[in-house]
């Protein structure tokens, strides 16, 4: 379902060093640092953590166009046992309110229910990053019954209200399969007013462009899903398309990349550097390693420490790492896993 991995392609950009090398290769106006600089903002530091974000691995029952994990079906890396009970304890010692839990499809890994499970235990809240399809295969039809018992937080990957966009980023197909999911969740009283099920919806562009207004484009949504397929969710969440792994493929194959890492540092917006998600969420990859956020996960940029070891007085206040890459998330409305940082509506 989708492209090939760039790992599984062979292709210079599966190291992150490579598309570290490209980014920083193009000639911009100038660096995230200045920019910050500009605004008062610089050094960027880190307040007290509030979420901790498992990537629970690369595997995924899709490769889509945009994907920055590079994740699909021919990925192998999945979190160990030993960081998963380093993540949990983490979250037992800590004050951490929220686990984040992201892949690849996350619900792939074999503990991914024990996860849960045991983050409820603990009385966090629990988000599970969901790509909808998976829930349409035959040992995943579950999926929208467990959390729903278990009170989990559903943020679902659905590129287009329209089909044929839908799918063109996605794969042929997987409209119809993510609106069957939709469906399943919605009987379940997910996205239904009152319900306490809460289903959230992800969008990004299809194409080298900044996401429109998340407010407008909600209402947008939230009519013609309802209209056309008498679907309901909560909250839509607009996400900038990152300059990192198979984007970055398609920004450089498509004559884009430079004019499109201009229009970023053109619509940096300080506003937005306050909500910045890595100023409040500490990212662990599936080998343990600690990241600023999931961004900087992919390419290669970790803390000194890993969830094993970690610190967590070390962890409140630190330096957080930039690229080129972060005027993604500070360009326009802001970007972050929970959508536009701030509403220019």
């Amino acid at each position: 379902m989708g492209l090939p991995t760039l790992l599984n392609t062979r292709s210079p950009l599966a190291a992150a060093s490579t598309q570290r090398a490209r980014l920083e290769a193009v000639p911009l106006a100038r660096s995230f640092d200045r920019a910050l600089s500009a605004c008062g903002t610089w050094p960027l530091e880190t307040a007290t953590p509030t979420v901790l974000q498992m990537n629970l691995g690369k595997r995924c029952n899709q490769a889509c166009h945009h994907c920055h994990v590079d994740a699909g079906p021919d990925r192998t890396e999945i979190m160990t046992d030993e960081v998963i009970e380093a993540c949990l304890a983490v979250l037992e010692r800590s004050t951490i309110g929220t686990l984040d839990i992201t892949g690849g499809a996350p619900e792939l890994h074999p503990r991914f229910r024990e996860i849960i499970a045991r983050a409820r235990a603990l009385d966090r809240h629990v988000m599970d990053r969901c790509n909808l399809t998976i829930t349409t295969l035959p040992n995943y039809a579950d999926l929208p019954e467990f959390l729903a018992s278990h009170g989990v937080e559903v943020v679902a990957s659905l590129p287009s209200y329209a089909a044929a966009q839908t799918d063109r980023q996605r794969g042929d197909g997987v409209f119809d399969q993510s609106l069957r999911a939709l469906r399943a969740f919605n009987a379940l009283g997910y996205g239904r007013e009152g319900s306490g099920l809460v289903l959230n919806l992800v969008t990004n562009p299809v194409g080298a462009f900044l996401p429109a207004a998340q407010t407008a484009l909600e209402q947008d949504w939230r009519r013609e899903l309802k209209r056309r397929y008498d679907v309901e969710f909560n909250h839509l969440f607009t996400i900038t398309n990152m300059p990192i792994s198979r984007y970055l493929e398609w920004l450089e194959q498509s004559g884009n990349l430079e004019s499109y890492l201009t229009k970023l540092v053109h619509a940096f917006n300080p506003a937005t550097v306050n909500g910045l998600m890595c100023r409040y969420t500490l990212s662990v990859g599936w080998d343990g390693r600690l990241y600023d956020c999931d961004f900087n996960q992919m390419l290669d940029l970790p803390l000194s420490t890993t969830i094993v070891d970690a610190n967590l007085d070390v962890a409140k206040t630190r330096r957080i790492l930039v690229g080129p890459h972060c005027f993604g998330c500070t360009a326009g409305a802001g970007s972050s896993c929970g959508g536009s940082t701030i509403s220019l509506e």
